[in-house]
């Protein structure tokens, strides 16, 4: 059989450049070319320095700023200088104390001058090391302590650190005391082991990771020469991390010094921004050096910088507008349907970016049916569509769609993903359950928070409650803690269950404190595979091999309220569906995005995190209080986002948007799920799946039993149902795939099917099958095959296909040509 061939449209963009009007730019660089004169402010931070100590340092951050409010980092372009001298030096862009005294720092360019005071107290003092303050950020720094090296579980080379940092503790113990004091000479602290390691004096497999003029080095030279101090136990804490600029737009080449400023408990600051790691979530777009200068690439885009300094976390925005900030936009702005249209708007606006047109109305249907109910429109519903007049019809159509019964196997099958309703962990009897219970919520469009409290409480026997079947499939604390705030939070907080998370702020504390709602949970084996789940009441949580014990309290508080007077998890409810709750609005709105616009505000759509923020944080907060608003109506804020123009956009990218991937310019082109693409080729054929065991016109989207036999639901990405994450469920093409369509005999038999769409039109037609049909007669089959796969009419490329295959072939057998070709084609295989 014949098969179709994918159309690759690329599309090219051109590259804006120009000169602002408050500074000369060189197009090429991100230096400033000479100017006889700046206009505009100059802002320099911190606006007054103190060095306390003789290995303090200050990093200065200098911004230009035009009269327009464009901002420009010009930290290296600058002259800074000491009035007096003989108080503090500078290297490069940082000060450093030489005495002590007052005197102010000198920044200038091009004619603007800023003073900056500047004290330097106890210069003659190093200041006494604390093991865990000063010693494990130089670790971190160094890579040290990372999983790739000494961090590992089994360490490297006999030599083993907690993964960055968590215990600094047995970090001291391991440099200290283990082999035999061997890696410390106090004698002579230059010749010590870990020193020279370091140094590659010695041979190291890590090579060389330090510089004998560096700070660094120096640190550790005086550590050992101050006695390998642990530090008191009452010494300030670090409990923060402030970081400058929290966002800026930078364009080709452009660079920006990051500011990191340690804040401890006693109310003092430390400039750490040499000592922090940084890192780009969107390297093509930023990326950063060791020293927290962010340079841009030439893509276009967002980049998330993320700053980490001994467990604290936070990030820097970066922006890179395809056309450059400041240029007059001649771009067409997005039309307004709703509020979503307004803040996509304006992110656009920002980005430089024009809208791609309206999707036609073949195009609209197709997208929301397959989008909403996993399901493709039949030929008669989208020639209805087509030929209603009423300027509404869409938001018409949108109501007709979400009432459609089809929208319960759907999104249960999306969640039944989602909380690990697998038939091998389950048993038959718990899969059902667990999925009849979800289709019923969705099927009754039941509030969010309402079904997600009934789980987060469920007890009693799994053959009968549902909800209970989750806490089988999660069988202990630490994997409820997990699953529980991936999938109704959106945090993933597993990497803190051994060590401090090394993107977020979460610590074991926070990871312990969670899972211990759910100490106590019994779980007692019944008849027939089944478990009856019983709360034996509140048990406190300890941390394993250290024994630790820990405060029950969900995340982000210090204490929980008393959780011996009931099941703690109803604690846990109240909070986590809580109007107030910082993550679960935001998660269930994120996940709704993804479904209908293909990525996710932030994502991974459950990754959300200060260290990776929404593209369009603005939307991503209106969209969580809308569902607050509509008291998490999940059909309510489904209708908002599709009558969105951003929603209704066309798939079809412009010269000023094809390479966005983040600001929904354009719909985001997506292949549709292996159980949407086993029904619609049912659909497309007339032949329902006989799935073993089902009755006779069972959809996949209806399916219970994900562990059903089926080599096509498998090899395009029926998840395992193992983890709540959805990256189990595999979307992007293989070649696997590709040539399962055309070679599948499951496919081949459907097409051919004396019982399928093509032998009932043509049994129904007049001609003699033998011959070729009449013109007029074979065209009205080429439509009804294109309704029926594309949702739409013939266009010039079908047509000549099909004339073609008619010219050559039995009317049978040409049909069954082409509907091959239409299985097989982008147009069918993906949402467009």
């Amino acid at each position: 059989m014949a098969c179709s061939v994918a159309v690759l449209l690329v599309a090219t963009g051109c590259w804006v450049t120009r000169c602002y009007s408050f500074y000369r730019y060189d197009t090429d660089s991100a230096n400033i070319s000479a100017s006889p004169a700046i206009y505009g402010n100059l802002i320099v931070e911190p606006t007054e320095i103190v060095l306390h100590g003789t290995n303090r340092q200050q990093q200065l951050m200098v911004t230009l700023v035009s009269d327009d409010a464009e901002s420009l980092d010009v930290t290296r372009q600058c002259e800074i200088s000491v009035a007096d001298r003989s108080l503090a030096r500078v290297s490069g862009s940082t000060l450093l104390a030489v005495s002590n005294g007052s005197t102010h720092a000198v920044v200038s360019i091009g004619g603007l001058e800023v003073n900056v005071p500047l004290r330097v107290e106890q210069c003659e003092l190093y200041p006494p090391i604390h093991f865990a303050s000063d010693i494990v950020p130089v670790l971190s720094k160094l890579g040290c302590n990372g999983g790739g090296c000494h961090g590992r579980v089994q360490g490297q080379n006999g030599f083993k650190l907690s993964v960055f940092g968590y215990d600094p503790q047995s970090d001291y113990n391991a440099i200290v005391k283990e082999s035999r004091g061997r890696r410390i000479q106090l004698s002579s602290p230059k010749n010590s082991l870990l020193v020279q390691k370091a140094t590659a004096s010695v041979a190291h497999g890590g090579g060389r990771r330090l510089k004998e003029d560096s700070a660094e080095f120096e640190l550790l030279r005086r550590w050992i020469e101050q006695g390998l101090p642990l530090g008191s136990d009452d010494a300030p804490r670090l409990v923060g991390l402030n970081v400058s600029p929290a966002e800026r737009i930078l364009k080709a080449g452009g660079e920006q010094q990051i500011l990191a400023t340690a804040v401890f408990s006693d109310g003092t600051q430390r400039d750490v921004t040499h000592a922090s790691n940084y890192a780009s979530n969107a390297m093509s777009v930023a990326e950063v050096a060791s020293n927290g200068q962010v340079r841009c690439g030439e893509l276009s885009g967002d980049a998330a910088i993320t700053i980490n300094y001994m467990g604290q976390v936070a990030v820097v925005q970066i922006h890179r507008p395809r056309v450059p900030f400041g240029l007059e936009q001649a771009n067409p702005s997005l039309p307004i349907n709703n509020r979503v249209d307004e803040l996509v708007g304006a992110k656009l606006a920002k980005m430089g970016l024009s809208p791609s047109e309206l999707a036609s109305d073949e195009m609209f249907l197709r997208r929301l049916y397959l989008d909403v109910i996993g399901t493709l429109p039949t030929s008669a519903e989208v020639r209805e569509f087509l030929a209603d007049a009423d300027s509404n019809k869409r938001a018409q159509w949108i109501g007709r769609v979400l009432d459609r019964p089809e929208y319960a196997d759907y999104w249960a099958l999306k969640w039944a993903d989602i909380l690990l309703v697998d038939k091998e962990k389950l048993g038959d009897r718990g899969a059902f359950e667990f999925h009849r219970w979800l289709r019923e919520q969705f099927e009754c469009n039941r509030p969010y928070d309402k079904w997600v409290r009934e789980i987060l409480t469920a007890t009693g026997n799994s053959g009968r409650n549902g909800p209970v079947n989750l806490y089988r499939a999660a069988d202990n604390p630490e994997a409820l803690a997990r699953t529980i705030s991936q999938a109704f939070l959106g945090v993933r907080i597993e990497c803190a269950q051994c060590h401090h998370h090394p993107f977020d702020r979460w610590s074991q504390a926070d990871f312990y404190g969670l899972a211990g709602f759910f100490q106590g949970l019994e779980r007692k084996p019944l008849a027939l595979d089944r478990t009856l789940l019983v709360h034996s009441g509140y048990q406190p949580m300890v941390i394993p091999i250290s024994n630790t014990p820990v405060v029950t309290r969900p995340l982000g508080l210090e204490t929980a309220p008393d959780l011996t007077k009931t099941d703690p998890r109803v604690i846990l409810a109240d909070w986590l569906t809580s109007k107030n709750n910082q993550w679960f609005a935001r998660s269930f709105a994120n996940r709704l995005w993804k479904q209908l616009l293909g990525r996710g505000l932030v994502e991974p759509e459950d990754d959300m995190r200060l260290t990776n923020p929404s593209t369009n944080e603005p939307l991503l907060a209106f969209l969580a209080q809308q569902a607050i608003d509509a008291e998490f109506d999940q059909k309510a804020v489904i209708r908002l986002i599709l009558n969105s123009r951003v929603y209704q956009t066309s798939s079809v990218p412009n010269d000023h948007n094809q390479d966005d991937d983040q600001n929904f310019s354009h719909y985001y082109v997506k292949r549709l799920p292996a159980e949407v693409l086993l029904d619609a080729i049912s659909s497309a054929t007339g032949v329902a799946e006989a799935f073993p065991g089902q009755p006779r016109g069972t959809r996949s989207l209806q399916l219970w039993d994900n562990r059903l036999p089926s080599y096509f639901l498998e090899i395009f990405g029926r998840p395992p149902r193992n983890s709540p994450c959805e990256c189990g469920r595999t979307s992007e093409p293989t070649m696997a795939q590709a040539l399962h369509l055309i070679n599948a005999p499951e496919v081949e038999s459907k097409i051919g099917d004396n019982g399928g769409r093509i032998a009932k039109w043509l049994t129904s037609c007049p001609n003699d099958l033998s011959q070729r049909l009449k013109p007029e007669t074979e065209m009205k089959l080429v439509d009804e095959i294109c309704l029926v796969t594309i949702g739409r009419l013939p266009g010039p490329k079908e047509q000549n296909v099909a004339q073609e295959l008619f010219a050559k072939s039995n009317p049978r057998q040409a049909a069954e040509d082409f509907m091959w070709a239409m299985l097989n084609s982008y147009d069918f295989l993906f949402i467009q």
